[in-house]
C-alpha cells in the first residue's frame, strides 16, 4: 500500500520527507492552502514539487473544457507529468475531463467520491487514481469501509488500471481499516502518521530493553557524584551532618588519615543515635561510635553489580572505591533519576 501524506503545512512536510525516506508522495488541497494562509498557489506547488516524490493537485473548472485548460497551464509551470497527479472532484464533467487528460498521459485522481456508480464512472475513465472520503463520509453516517472494499473489488473483478486511494484519515484506525481492505494507497495527515508506530506496550519494551543495555555498559564511575562526602574519626556527628547537608547525600564515608576506608554514617544511624543519646549525640566524635563494616563496590563495575548489592542488601547508599580508596557514593537516587531503578 502507498503511503501519501495529506498536508499543505509547509513545515510538517519537511519534517516527514525529511525524516522518513519511503512516502509515495503529497496529496494537498485548495481547503488546506487556504486554511495555512497560502496565496501564490502556483509558488506553492512548484516548491512542493521539488520535495516530494509525487504530488497530487487540484485541477478546477466548471467544465470538462476548462479543467483539461488548468491541468495544462500547471502542466506547463514546468512540473514533471510523470511525478504530478491532478485531482478532479467526480461529475460527469470531471470524469470527462478525466478522459481527456488521461489519453495524454497525465494522471489523474477522481476525488470526494461517495458512491460506487461514481468510482465506477472514473475508473471508466482511466483514472489513475479513485478517492473515496472515508472520514467525511462516515460522519454523514455511511458505511464507508463498505464502500471502500466495493471499489477495491471493482478494480479487481473488472481489472481497471486505477489505484483506489483511501482519504480523509482521522486516526490510526482508518490506516488499519486500509490495510485489511486492501487498498492500494493511503493519504494521512502528519499527526496521524506519526501515531501509527505507538503502541504502550512497545514503549515499556523499548525503555526495558534500554535499561537493561545501561546497566551492562556502563560503570558505577560514570554515574557518582563529584561530591564525595568524607569526615574523619575526630570529626563530630554535628560535622557529619553538615557534611551530609551540604552534598545532599543521605550518609557520609569515615576515612581515616590516609584516606582508608573506616566506616559509613547515614541519616538512619542519626536517627538511631538520637532516639539513644538525644541531643548530646552531635557532640560525640566518630571515633567514640561504633559502626557497621560499609559495603562498598569498585568504580570499574558494572552497575549491574550496583544494582545487584542495593536488592540483596537492602541499603540506601554504596561506597565507591578507586584503588582501595573511597572515591564517591552512589544512591539508589542516582538510578532512580536514570531511570534505572525498577
Amino acid at each position: 500500500m502507498e503511503l501519501y501524506l495529506d498536508s499543505a503545512d509547509l513545515n510538517e512536510i519537511e519534517e516527514a520527507f525529511g525524516k522518513l525516506g519511503f512516502l509515495a508522495g503529497l496529496t494537498t488541497t485548495p481547503t488546506f492552502m487556504h486554511r495555512h494562509g497560502i496565496t501564490d498557489i502556483d509558488g506553492m506547488i512548484m516548491k512542493l514539487s521539488e520535495i516530494v516524490p509525487v504530488l497530487q493537485i487540484e485541477a478546477l473548472g466548471e467544465t470538462a473544457e476548462e479543467i483539461y485548460k488548468e491541468a495544462q497551464r500547471l502542466d506547463q509551470l514546468g512540473l514533471d507529468r510523470k511525478k504530478t497527479v491532478y485531482k478532479i472532484p467526480v461529475s460527469l464533467e470531471g470524469v470527462r475531463a478525466c478522459k481527456m487528460l488521461t489519453d495524454e498521459n497525465f494522471l489523474v485522481n477522481v476525488h470526494l467520491v461517495y458512491t460506487l456508480q461514481q468510482a465506477y464512472m472514473a475508473m471508466a475513465a482511466g483514472a489513475t487514481y479513485v478517492c473515496p472520503l472515508v472520514g467525511r463520509l462516515q460522519d454523514q453516517g455511511h458505511d464507508a469501509l463498505s464502500l471502500v472494499e466495493q471499489c477495491v473489488d471493482a478494480v479487481e473483478v473488472y481489472g481497471y488500471d486505477t489505484k483506489i486511494m483511501f482519504s480523509s484519515v482521522r486516526h490510526a484506525e482508518h490506516v488499519r481499516n486500509a490495510l485489511n481492505i486492501g487498498v492500494h494507497t493511503c493519504t494521512v495527515p502528519w499527526k496521524v502518521m506519526k501515531s501509527l508506530t505507538e503502541n504502550n506496550f512497545t514503549s515499556l519494551g523499548t525503555q526495558q530493553f534500554f535499561e537493561h543495555t545501561r546497566l551492562m555498559t556502563m560503570k558505577v564511575k560514570d554515574v557518582i557524584s563529584s561530591d564525595n562526602p568524607l569526615i574523619y574519626p575526630e570529626n563530630t556527628v554535628l560535622d557529619a551532618i553538615l557534611k551530609m547537608t551540604e552534598s545532599g547525600f543521605g550518609a557520609a564515608t569515615i576515612v581515616d588519615e590516609n584516606g582508608n576506608l573506616k566506616g559509613i554514617f547515614t541519616d538512619g544511624d542519626l536517627r538511631r543515635k538520637v532516639k539513644e543519646n538525644g541531643k548530646a549525640i552531635l557532640e560525640k566524635k566518630m571515633q567514640d561510635l561504633s559502626f557497621n563494616i560499609p559495603v562498598s563496590i569498585d568504580s570499574e563495575a558494572l552497575l549491574n553489580e550496583a544494582v545487584k548489592i542495593f536488592k540483596q542488601k537492602s541499603i540506601d547508599n554504596i561506597i565507591v572505591t578507586n584503588n582501595g580508596k573511597p572515591s564517591g557514593m552512589i544512591d539508589i537516587q542516582d538510578l532512580v533519576k536514570l531511570n534505572l531503578w525498577g
